[in-house]
């Protein structure tokens, strides 16, 4: 950095502005420190009762709940420490002229600036289900085998993104196709905040490009369906009617052990009343397909239930499984521009490379800042 840079930089970044914005952070009320703190307490009095562990799932619960916070409040009492010494580091480094610290410090306030942007994104997370785990599944749509290769295209982006965002990534079934690119895959995403971060990508995705798969060279405009619903856990409460279901085995077919194309273990499922289709193949035995397959179906149906208000599944009737589809919640354009364009927020950007590795922030943030404005409306 020559020495001019150096010196504008400090003119944008001063222990005056930093002072500022930390005291703004300290104030700031969508992030109340004595009130989690107090939260935190409660939860280690609960855990300190004897019989704490007499119920092992609810005791699961609130050890994850109690983690997630340890972890909000450890973020933020970092971040705060980190402006109060960039703003020390800063005096020093104007009171000896060293152009090699002034470097440093402006790498570690970038850093600094993208924790403050992903807690700040933390406090957009007050849905019912935000802190469970999610189940993403990607389905092609219109646009035949461009459409078969963008679903392959986007299953590898999310799981680009749950790398990024330290979350545990489990294909439990892949269709794949024929000639390209894949039918339809599920994904089962474990980690904290799985769903609140991955649930704005519910709908359908467009891509415009030119077709490597047509000889002419012609730009060619195809779709994909991404469903994101929550997972719910084993401990269910929910009871659906065995006469409601087909049950089809079928032999996996992909990667595998010496089960795949050798026995009946991949399952299918259809729930009747609302013709929605899950399949499982991923496990080795057909016991554990179905019961995996069976835990994707009650999730996605009391999902479908509370969005259609209903109190009892049996009332969910008709094709439901058509439901997300509509007008495209995302445009990807690859020619003969490039650009990426979130039609519900207005988000977007011409990095599409950096986007298909799974940088999603700029659209999950703008979602969920939608949704916390609408909210407080």
């Amino acid at each position: 950095m020559r020495r001019n840079e150096t010196w504008f930089y400090w003119k944008r970044l001063n222990p005056q502005s930093l002072r500022r914005r930390r005291s703004c952070w300290k104030s700031e009320s969508i992030f109340d420190l004595p009130a989690l703190k107090k939260t935190l307490e409660g939860y280690e009095k609960e855990m300190s009762k004897e019989g704490f562990w007499d119920n092992p799932a609810a005791a699961q619960k609130l050890m994850k709940k109690k983690k997630s916070l340890e972890n909000e409040i450890e973020g933020y009492e970092r971040i705060r420490q980190g402006l109060d010494d960039t703003a020390d580091l800063i005096d020093l480094a104007e009171e000896l002229n060293d152009e090699e610290e002034a470097k440093e410090i402006r790498r570690n306030f970038s850093a600094l600036q993208e924790d403050m942007e992903e807690l700040k994104l933390r406090t957009l997370l007050g849905g019912r289900y935000d802190s469970n785990d999610a189940i993403l599944s990607v389905y092609a749509g219109t646009g035949g085998v461009d459409a078969m290769d963008w679903a392959e295209m986007l299953e590898r982006m999310y799981l680009r993104y749950c790398e990024k965002k330290g979350f545990k990534a489990e294909v439990v079934d892949l269709q794949n196709d024929t000639v390209a690119g894949i039918k339809s895959a599920t994904i089962m995403v474990s980690g904290e905040n799985a769903y609140g971060y991955l649930k704005s990508e519910n709908g359908v995705h467009r891509l415009v490009r030119i077709s490597p798969f047509n000889s002419a060279g012609k730009r060619q405009t195809s779709f994909a369906g991404v469903e994101v619903v929550p997972d719910l856990g084993d401990d269910l409460d929910v009871v659906i009617n065995p006469g409601d279901l087909k049950i089809d085995t079928y032999r996996a077919s992909g990667a595998g052990g010496q089960h795949v194309n050798t026995t009946d273990s991949a399952i299918r499922i259809t729930h009747l009343p609302t013709n929605i289709v899950v399949t499982c193949q991923n496990e080795r035995s057909q016991l554990r397909n179905k019961e995996v397959a069976l835990k994707i179906l009650t999730s996605k149906l009391t999902k479908l239930a509370e969005e259609e208000h209903k109190e009892n599944l049996n009332e969910l009737k008709g094709d439901m499984s058509q439901a997300s589809w509509g007008a495209q919640i995302r445009n990807y354009v690859f020619q003969p521009y490039t650009m990426v364009k979130d039609t519900r927020t207005g988000a977007e950007t011409g990095n599409i490379g950096a986007v298909m590795d799974g940088d999603l922030d700029l659209f999950v943030r703008a979602k969920l800042s939608q949704d916390a404005k609408e909210r407080n409306l």
